[in-house]
């Protein structure tokens, strides 16, 4: 390839839009990520059972119920991501459904009440029941973000 050939190229809109486009996809994709951190740091804290020290033990349960959370968190974080256009929007609508999401997690787990013991035993099919609420809210907020 001659020196033209590649400048051609490397003007080319194609590449142009990448070069623009891809620190703001690393950008967005490093804010969402660090936002799916912050509140499965701030779920694992604020649970009665302590599901990493759980799953530490090697407890199957608490292993499903907390990828369960992750999931459940990362659906409408996606979301979220996709219906924003800017950081400060990202950031805005993240913590938003960080913080319900939270909150919802919280209500089906004192709805669903005894689970958070029979996971403490091990007990899979209890982490499935609870996995699957979550998963629901999880999708119904992620619906709800985009409107």
């Amino acid at each position: 390839m001659d020196s033209s050939s590649l400048s051609s190229v490397l003007t080319s809109p194609e590449v142009q839009a990448f070069a623009r486009g891809f620190p703001v996809l690393m950008t967005h994709l490093a804010v969402t990520i660090a936002l799916l951190v912050l509140g499965a740091t701030l779920y694992a804290l604020l649970t009665p059972w302590k599901e990493v020290a759980l799953i530490r033990e090697g407890n199957s349960a608490a292993a499903v119920a907390f990828a369960g959370v992750l999931i459940g968190l990362a659906i409408p974080l996606a979301i979220s991501l996709s219906v924003s256009t800017s950081i400060r929007d990202i950031v805005i609508w993240g913590v938003a459904t960080v913080v319900l999401q939270l909150f919802v997690f919280r209500l089906v787990d004192m709805l669903l009440t005894g689970l958070p013991q029979r996971i403490r035993e091990g007990e899979v099919s209890a982490a499935v029941l609870l996995v699957g609420a979550k998963l629901a809210t999880a999708l119904i907020l992620g619906a709800a973000l985009a409107g």
